[in-house]
């Protein structure tokens, strides 16, 4: 797979130094016109007009006198056979390198040294970096050289490759993406193979779809909860609800749950029933408590006249709310702190009244909501069904475990499924971003997604890694895995969620501290836009496959590797991920460590914090306090750089999970532990972007000057 070169700009890509070139064209573009015209119908370039020049009379050539012929300084492209200029050669001038160079505009190949007629295509020859990943060629491809006159065998011209005995005091050129990542860094994780997934390939249509879908869910939510509670749907319910669903979750879709028992999710009834008489809030001023005790009274006697409630709870909630607000009256001067206790004593008295009043009412609203999400699921996979018989494919069934089973290192999900066609993604450049335009058939406007130009770099380096059609669905993906994590944050409401924390990631400078000190190159949590290494697991196997994912964490059976965890902020997927750690290091014979970040939440502590207490696994515990280090914003691919690093205003809890093999291989050092807690100070994060920057502009000018010379 070839690389390509980091720029000192992040808004410049590989594509943009060949569009400062005359007569270029975008690869992508190129796809879609070569669907439209074919490579016979182009124009043959017309013979030099040497040939056409009309012969003198032999007699007055032999009366000239003798000159010195002139040589005519060819123009570029002229010297180039018309066979190769119709086979999609060009002659081009690197600024970088200072020297011309050869383009194929049809397969994307590019060479130093002048082309050959009839030549082969070699995926390998990339000497600039502009090449994407290898087309199909053979006797029926649409890239296949034209038929010309019989040569010898052809030998491929001299490439800059260390590998040839010639050339082995020229160092190869290494390109790096510069930025808040290290996508050079291999992975040392080690799998049981898998065979092929029965996941279907995302369609536009489809993401729109769900999408809507998703949509209509949320606002259906929100209303149940204002007309049957009388509350505000809890801010980030259901978000959470979408994550600890598809813990338990059997069913198809990658979002929506479909098959889940039981019924009733635990945390969005959980969260319900906190916000029941109202939601309780850490007030700022004194008069803020008394209004919020004053409330509090009110909604309970309110939910309890208005609900079918036994004849004592009636009694109990009635005569507390009569007691609290006759001390409101006669309490003139109180304090802070003598409203909160009041509030806490009005709590404990009338909760548990309120709780047995509301409690069928609200497992219906829950039930209500899984029963409409399987609904849409049914309607989005019949559509998504019939777009494959359109294309002469059927549904997969889930396909048998291997029969001999044997570990390989790991690599992306790999589909039982071809790709289908994929309908039309327009898409804009603009100053330092790109707008994703896709218009579904019912819709009159455009379903648009941004993201800035450095992580638009990441994806495509991401895409060349792991996919080989040569950009021409590029688009169309990039589309996809946008609308579907846009779907997944709650990106339909113009109400701020606290959804964007579930995306938020660690410094880039922990992220290199992780891998210089304990070995990591594999990310259990993470997603094509905010991950680090070029290896991860991610909650959407179909979608970010195509940039690197290997599938949700949950499902993933590594045998031997160093891995950094950071679950997304929900009770029931934490408790699962550290279950899923202790089974993977107990069923283990090889080298295993896992580094795992979770939240303390001093208020609300987590109760599954006694499974790592009490884990035989534990090596280090330690606690990062909070305001004193930083994490990269969920929404960092659309963020200025300037915005993207926040303060933690909680601690974060570090673990090092490690079998014994893994302890002696990655063993928590104090040098090494000291030089994490170094990492984690905000600045850092900045100083590690501008050190990779600085790097990656060295190496280039020193091989430049190294090319030069040689």
């Amino acid at each position: 797979m070839n690389h390509i070169g980091a720029k000192t700009e992040a808004a410049q890509t590989a594509w943009d130094q060949l569009a400062q070139t005359q007569n270029y064209e975008h690869p992508i573009r190129q796809q879609q016109s070569q669907t439209i015209s074919s490579p016979t119908s182009a124009p043959k370039l017309p013979i030099a007009a040497v040939n056409n020049q009309t012969q003198p009379p032999v007699g007055q050539i032999q009366q000239q006198p003798p000159t010195t012929p002139q040589p005519q300084q060819p123009e570029y492209g002229d010297e180039l056979h018309p066979e190769l200029v119709r086979q999609g050669w060009k002659k081009f001038w690197s600024k970088r390198e200072n020297r011309p160079y050869y383009w194929n505009k049809i397969t994307n190949e590019s060479l130093w040294e002048t082309p050959v007629l009839n030549r082969q295509f070699d995926p390998l020859t990339d000497p600039l970096g502009i090449c994407s990943t290898t087309s199909p060629s053979g006797p029926n491809s649409p890239h296949s050289p034209l038929p010309g006159p019989s040569r010898p065998p052809y030998k491929p011209p001299l490439k800059r490759n260390l590998s040839h005995p010639h050339q082995a005091s020229v160092p190869m050129k290494k390109f790096v993406l510069a930025g808040p990542w290290d996508l050079e860094v291999q992975s040392s994780v080690y799998i049981y193979n898998r065979p092929p997934s029965h996941l279907l390939h995302p369609h536009p249509e489809i993401e729109y779809m769900r999408g809507v879908a998703a949509q209509k869910l949320f606002q259906t939510f929100e209303n149940l909860c204002q007309q049957r509670e009388s509350i505000k749907a809890p801010k980030g319910s259901f978000n959470r609800w979408l994550m600890e669903r598809k813990v338990i979750d059997k069913g198809l879709d990658p979002i929506l749950p479909s098959s889940c028992l039981p019924e009733v999710s635990p945390s969005m009834y959980r969260e319900i029933l906190q916000d029941i008489p109202i939601r309780i809030v850490k007030p700022k001023y004194t008069s803020d408590a008394r209004k919020q005790l004053s409330r509090y009274a009110e909604a309970a006697v309110h939910i309890i006249e208005n609900r079918l409630a036994p004849a004592e709870s009636k009694k109990i909630v009635k005569w507390n709310a009569e007691e609290t607000f006759e001390w409101l009256r006669r309490t003139v001067g109180a304090s802070y702190e003598d409203f909160q206790d009041r509030l806490e004593h009005l709590r404990r008295q009338c909760e548990p009244h309120l709780v047995e009043t509301v409690k069928s009412s609200v497992e219906a609203l829950c039930s209500k909501i899984y029963h409409l999400s399987v609904e849409h699921v049914k309607k989005i996979r019949e559509r998504h069904v019939q777009l494959l018989k359109d294309n002469g494919l059927h549904d997969p069934t889930p396909p048998l475990p291997p029969s001999l089973r044997k570990e390989e290192i790991c690599s992306p999900i790999q589909f039982a499924l071809p790709p289908i066609r994929l309908p039309v993604v327009d898409y804009q450049f603009e100053r330092d971003h790109i707008n994703v335009k896709y218009t579904h058939p019912s819709s009159q406007q455009p379903d648009t997604h941004t993201i800035n130009m450095t992580h638009l770099q990441k994806l495509e380096q991401l895409y060349r890694y792991n996919c080989d059609d040569n950009f021409s669905l590029f688009i169309p993906r990039l589309y996809c895995m946008l609308k579907r994590y846009s779907t997944f944050l709650g990106n339909y409401t113009p109400v701020q969620q606290e959804s964007e924390m579930t995306q938020a990631a660690i410094p880039a400078s922990v992220f290199n501290c992780l891998n210089v000190h304990f070995g990591v190159t594999f990310e259990c949590f993470a997603s094509p836009l905010n991950c680090y290494f070029r290896q991860y697991c991610s909650a959407f196997g179909d979608t970010d496959s195509y940039f690197g994912s290997r599938g949700p964490f949950l499902d993933f059976y590594p045998t031997k590797g160093s891995f950094q965890a950071n679950p997304p902020f929900c009770e029931e997927l934490i408790d699962a991920t550290l279950q899923h750690i202790d089974r993977l290091l107990s069923d283990s014979n090889y080298p295993l460590s896992f580094i795992v970040f979770l939240p303390e939440f001093k208020d609300k502590p987590l109760k599954c914090m006694s499974r790592i207490e009490d884990s035989a696994y534990k090596r280090k515990l330690l606690v990062v306090p909070a305001m004193e280090h930083e994490y990269r914003h969920g929404y960092q691919h659309v963020l200025q750089k300037t915005e993207v690093n926040v303060k933690s205003t909680n601690s974060t809890l570090v673990c090092w999970l490690q079998n014994e093999q893994g302890y002696q291989l990655y063993k928590p050092t104090d040098t090494a532990i000291d030089a994490f807690l170094e990492s984690y100070r905000p600045g850092k994060d900045k100083n590690i972007e501008a050190t990779v920057a600085e790097s990656t502009v060295t190496t280039t000018s020193s091989i430049t000057e190294t090319n030069n010379k040689s």
